[in-house]
């Protein structure tokens, strides 16, 4: 989410009822501190940042029972979850099976609100007139993978102009220090070089924070490449609430206590990272240069059986899961998995005797299987934009009512005069 997937980008955790005390080191500022974990405003040395704690995700949540058996009179209010995926290239497997699927499942536990985030797609260069298109598709992609609008908001990024508003404000409270300490901004500055860098690509970030702190979400799922952005955005919130927050904005006319929760990290279900098909040491990406490397979502059924027919294997004999010496064997099987829903024993005991040749025949079957219903409801939801501009503009409206009030407040807390 928020694929540079912002979310494959965002967070949902719930905070301690009860406060905590504990030391936790940073990866921004590499500094070990107590941190007092409480829903209470806190004030503390803002050199560090606490380790996230991460809360995985089985997609299939039940209530305790004292809440089934005992109704209360008070309403449940649900966590909040925010994520995305950028609309640059073609959505991925990578993409679906490591997020898109799994906010299915979220959006019958959490609140949940999903969005392209087309604002991060101009960070590198990228093709203009294709990027309205992609952003369509994008999210017709979400509908077709089973997004609920009944229970989701879905919108574009750039609709909603809060997220541009806030990531202003919460510039001026981010030391440079922290951003130049991204892995990915030092990863990707350092291919294209730093005349051919924009500063988005140092301050994306800030925009990625923004994008979770303005609707007070609780969670955010994160893969591994984000955990470090997450951190940053966690901090920035702890900074904001100590600057402004608190007694400080009660003084400017506001309720008092913290301007932001402080999210947390919601990791994906173990086996949800995809893999290239031409590198099973390599994460499965839009960027990488090759087509081959990835099956797109809609992709045709001949392309698909070609990618695997032609994607790396080995020349160990029978077929085996968690051999960290057999990667692009392990991606495969998981693959298989994931679109069969079958256990890892199923799919071991079904497949160890098979040779590639057999094994690809029948994993190319269950690919075109499994997205087979998905292109279908794509075209269906995409001969109809009059639906799909209805679906975005009402996702924005919803978006923008929780947005707009974040914003007020720390506009307020900030010492602006009101509009």
């Amino acid at each position: 989410m928020m694929s540079r997937s912002l979310l494959s980008h965002f967070l949902v955790l719930s905070n301690a009822s009860s406060p905590r005390l504990h030391a936790s080191t940073s990866s921004v500022t590499g500094k070990k501190e107590p941190y007092f974990n409480s829903h209470r405003f806190r004030s503390r040395n803002l050199g560090g940042i606490e380790s996230i704690s991460p809360l995985r995700c089985n997609c299939s949540v039940s209530a305790p029972e004292s809440e089934v058996s005992e109704p209360s009179s008070t309403p449940i209010t649900k966590k909040r979850v925010v994520s995305g995926v950028q609309p640059t290239g073609s959505v991925h497997l990578g993409n679906y099976l490591g997020a898109i699927r799994n906010w299915v499942s979220l959006q019958n536990t959490y609140e949940t609100f999903f969005f392209i985030v087309d604002l991060h797609a101009i960070t590198l260069p990228y093709d203009a007139p294709q990027l309205s298109k992609a952003t369509r598709s994008t999210a017709a992609l979400y509908l077709a993978c089973g997004v609920d609008t009944s229970k989701a908001s879905v919108f574009v990024q750039s609709h909603v102009r809060a997220h541009v508003e806030l990531m202003w404000l919460l510039s001026s409270a981010t030391p440079l220090g922290w951003l130049n300490k991204m892995i990915q901004f030092k990863e990707k500055s350092r291919k294209a070089g730093d005349e051919n860098v924009g500063v988005a690509l140092l301050t994306y970030p800030v925009l990625m924070a923004s994008d979770i702190l303005l609707y007070q979400s609780d969670l955010v799922p994160v893969g591994e490449d984000q955990k470090q952005h997450l951190e940053l955005t966690r901090e920035l919130a702890e900074r904001v609430n100590y600057l402004y927050g608190g007694r400080k904005w009660k003084k400017m006319g506001g309720k008092g206590g913290a301007l932001f929760k402080v999210p947390e990290a919601l990791i994906p279900p173990t086996g949800a990272r995809v893999m290239s098909l031409t590198d099973g040491l390599s994460k499965m990406s839009k960027s990488a240069p090759s087509d081959q490397s990835r099956i797109n979502l809609l992709d045709p059924k001949d392309v698909i059986a070609n990618k695997i027919k032609r994607c790396k294997t080995d020349s160990f004999p029978g077929l085996e899961l968690d051999n960290p010496g057999r990667p692009e064997c392990n991606n495969l099987l998981s693959i298989y998995q994931l679109v069969t829903g079958k256990t890892k024993e199923e799919v071991a005991l079904e497949c160890q005797d098979m040779n590639w040749g057999t094994f690809k025949t029948v994993l190319t079957d269950a690919l075109i299987e499994h997205l087979h219903p998905i292109q279908v409801r794509y075209d269906e939801i995409t001969s109809d934009p009059v639906y799909l501009d209805n679906v975005l503009s009402e996702g924005a409206r919803k978006a923008a009512d929780i947005a707009d009030t974040t914003l007020r407040n720390v506009y307020q807390a900030m010492g602006f005069l009101r509009r």
